[in-house]
């Protein structure tokens, strides 16, 4: 049985934040991504490019707005605006990309997050869109015994909060990826696969299959619990990020193939 389907594999256009400052050069790069093979696209660290500019250039290459990620700001005082730009894109899945600085500090923090988007949540749900949360190292720093993921886990909705791991920084965190994919079945549509090498004592980013995360098991796991969508991000690259982008997919069209 195949792990996944290529039509699944999506573009983080973060990966390519250098290249989506206007709208030619995201059509430009969209363009660029639709050749690599690449049939859809996460929406995020684009310049400020009309929405529906990027709905054109997108249905143009024929290129899927699988999930987006939205600054927290917009979540809490633009949120009807945010609501119209994802129905209008046909675009279920609106990310958080990170938790903001004044709610790290510990247990309280990550709860009243965990409260605040179910609210945030609910109106989402309400408009047939889902809010998925997107980690980074610092939650899998404990507080009270539990890590800050535990804690955002166990105090949002299930029903209106889901999230969007992050395969590096999980293992950066010091956590296993395969563990939290399980522990968060149900709650995860989208998630994001990304390597990790080390370069002398340090690690890095590297394109999937450069590294040393066990993708076939994440991607095993991911199947199992209903994953919809594989979202390829490298935060840095060693050279073209367009290069980076197709060593990726490449790599994960062989293993959707089990080649």
């Amino acid at each position: 049985m195949n792990l996944l389907n290529r039509k699944q594999i999506a573009a983080q256009l973060y990966t390519l934040r250098n290249f989506t400052r206007t709208a030619e050069e995201f059509d430009a790069t969209m363009k660029r991504v639709k050749q690599i093979g690449y049939d859809a696209v996460q929406v995020s660290g684009t310049g400020p490019i009309a929405p529906d500019d990027i709905q054109q250039i997108c249905e143009t290459e024929q290129l899927t707005i699988c999930a987006t990620h939205i600054p927290f700001d917009r979540l809490v005082n633009d949120l009807d605006n945010v609501i119209k730009q994802h129905q209008s894109w046909n675009c279920r899945y609106v990310g958080l990309g990170a938790l903001p600085s004044e709610y790290r500090g510990g247990r309280e923090g990550y709860t009243a997050m965990g409260r605040l988007m179910t609210e945030i949540g609910r109106k989402l749900t309400a408009a047939g869109l889902q809010l998925i949360y997107h980690n980074h190292k610092f939650e899998f720093e404990k507080f009270e015994g539990k890590t800050g993921m535990d804690w955002l886990l166990e105090s949002s909705d299930p029903e209106h909060v889901g999230f969007e791991l992050d395969t590096y920084w999980v293992q950066a965190g010091g956590a296993d990826p395969v563990e939290w994919i399980r522990k968060v079945e149900g709650r995860m549509k989208v998630i994001h696969l990304k390597d990790m090498a080390i370069v002398g004592d340090k690690q890095v980013f590297a394109e999937i299959g450069q590294g040393n995360l066990n993708f076939p098991a994440i991607l095993q796991a991911c199947r199992e619990t209903g994953v919809e969508w594989y979202v390829v991000e490298q935060d840095d690259c060693p050279g073209d990020p367009f290069d980076s982008l197709s060593i990726s997919y490449q790599a994960l069209s062989k293993l959707a193939n089990n080649e």
